[in-house]
């Protein structure tokens, strides 16, 4: 792949071909009768498709992220990164010997599977509730990195995957994929949206007396990470599931509120609870409850790999 079109660019290149398109495709019809295998969404990395400048724009990145998690982010999150041997030098690897998928597999059983770039929700939770992270491969152009309103390799690897590599952490985001592909009431569907948000995205924690930040959207942003952190205009709420989720978020602005762990175990045993509720409703809509337990048995841990 000529230079020319990857220098500072969000490597389109590498997501624009017959493979991509045909995984996109699958990934917009998804649950639609005869697209019913969520792997055929998943495409190659091409890591020969990242330039030097990429690669720099990884590097800078990671320096500065890093110096700034050092005692801000959670120890789960910083344990975890070291555990996958997430490293500056070059950007990740998600398939062969030299990948993250290779610690990770030994760990929790997670794995990051490359995606041409957006998914619908149904395919996004079809592949969470297989212990399979959608990831994008592009990485953001260099003049944009501060800020990026698309995703990208950083976005994904660097803030959410090193949490996969905690049992706890991985067990609730299996957990929260199934419940959130077994309903298909709007209400739930909306509810499940702000827990994702207030959690995944934004969460924050208590470790050792101290606020730490867990959330991606927060470790892969400096700026937002020290409103979360420092700002006294945010409203930092005691987690509580029912709260989470009935409360609602706008994404154009620093988040005025924000829900605070005291555990992983919490927020585990939370979406166990709620995920029961979930299979039981969907159980009584679909055969007046005959079937509850002949399922999926969402509230239970998933057994470790």
């Amino acid at each position: 792949m000529a230079e020319s079109k990857m220098s500072g660019s969000l490597n389109h290149a590498m997501i624009d071909d017959s493979q991509a398109k045909a995984a996109q495709e699958a990934a917009n019809h998804f649950g639609e009768p005869g697209h019913a295998d969520i792997t055929k969404v998943y495409i190659e990395q091409r890591y020969e498709g990242y330039s030097e400048e990429n690669q720099e724009t990884w590097r800078i990145l990671f320096d500065r992220q890093m110096e700034f998690l050092a005692d801000r982010a959670s120890r789960v999150y910083l344990d975890g990164a070291r555990s996958i041997k997430l490293v500056r030098d070059h950007i990740p690897y998600l398939e062969g010997p030299r990948s993250i998928n290779t610690f990770l597999k030994q760990l929790t059983g997670w794995q990051s599977r490359a995606v041409p770039g957006y998914i619908p929700a149904k395919a996004f939770f079809a592949c969470l509730a297989r212990r399979e992270f959608p990831t994008t491969i592009v990485i953001r152009p260099k003049q944009s990195i501060d800020y990026l309103p698309e995703p990208d390799i950083f976005h994904d690897v660097f803030g959410h995957v090193p949490l996969h590599a905690d049992p706890v952490f991985a067990d609730f985001l299996q957990a929260y994929g199934k419940a959130a592909l077994t309903t298909n009431d709007p209400v739930h569907t909306e509810r499940l949206a702000r827990l994702f948000w207030f959690t995944v995205e934004f969460g924050l924690i208590r470790e050792g007396g101290s606020l730490k930040l867990y959330g991606s959207g927060l470790i892969s942003s400096p700026g937002e990470s020290r409103h979360a952190l420092e700002s006294n205009d945010v409203d930092r709420r005691p987690f509580e599931i029912d709260r989470v989720c009935d409360t609602a978020f706008e994404i154009d602005h620093y988040q005025p509120i924000l829900y605070v762990l005291e555990s992983f175990q919490q927020l585990r045993d939370a979406m166990m609870t709620y995920a029961d509720r979930l299979l039981d409703e969907h159980a009584a809509g679909c055969c007046g409850g005959a079937c509850r337990g002949k399922g999926v048995q969402l509230g239970q841990p998933a057994a470790r790999h």
